[in-house]
């Protein structure tokens, strides 16, 4: 009988134990090979070693930090959502901060008549477009000192300058050497290697 009980009670740890980690670990998601050993990240990006407590098997060959800042990735807070699409801020010549879509269909940045206007932007020339709707329009382009977005800085970007949006945007030319995750309330730039 004592020994029934003593196996139940394992059991019962056991099952515990794997509906807590089980729980855990399907609702968070995890990077591959991202830190070594046995590891979870929580939904505030701490990462949790779990090397010891759970795991037991495999030593750790470098220290897990509780919040990594890992150099190439950048990390934007999503203001809001236009039409499904994300709005961030971005900053231009260092000076003016604007609200624009991140358009990962956009093959340039594309500002509007009163950014330009703003940020004292000097038409140079004029380009065809390709819009979504597959119609072609002419725009203005200029160029402005730099765009920075959540420290993601790039110089000397070209830009279009559209009278008729009401929303700037923001496309491949800016953050095309980076991939792109976008969740519920921040996007992600990660360096490409």
């Amino acid at each position: 009988m004592i020994k029934a009980i003593s196996i139940r009670s394992y059991t019962l740890k056991l099952s515990f134990t794997f509906l807590l980690t089980g729980g855990l670990l399907n609702s968070i998601s995890v990077k591959a090979q991202e830190y070594p050993g046995c590891f979870i990240r929580e939904r505030s990006g701490d990462v949790v070693n779990l090397t010891q407590s759970v795991c037991g098997l495999f030593p750790t060959s470098a220290p897990l930090s509780a919040n990594p800042k890992t150099e190439g990735i950048f990390q934007i807070p999503i203001k809001r959502r236009q039409g499904g699409i994300p709005v961030i801020d971005v900053s231009f010549n260092g000076q003016k901060s604007f609200e624009m879509l991140l358009d990962t269909g956009a093959s340039g940045v594309v500002i509007t008549a009163e950014m330009a206007l703003a940020l004292a932007v000097k038409p140079t020339g004029v380009i065809p477009v390709n819009t979504a709707s597959d119609r072609k329009i002419n725009q203005e382009i200029g160029r402005v000192s730099s765009i920075n977005v959540g420290g993601l800085q790039m110089k000397d970007i070209e830009v279009s300058i559209s009278p008729v949006l009401e929303i700037g945007l923001l496309g491949q030319s800016f953050f095309g050497n980076y991939d792109i995750s976008i969740k519920q309330d921040t996007i992600e730039f990660r360096a490409r290697a």
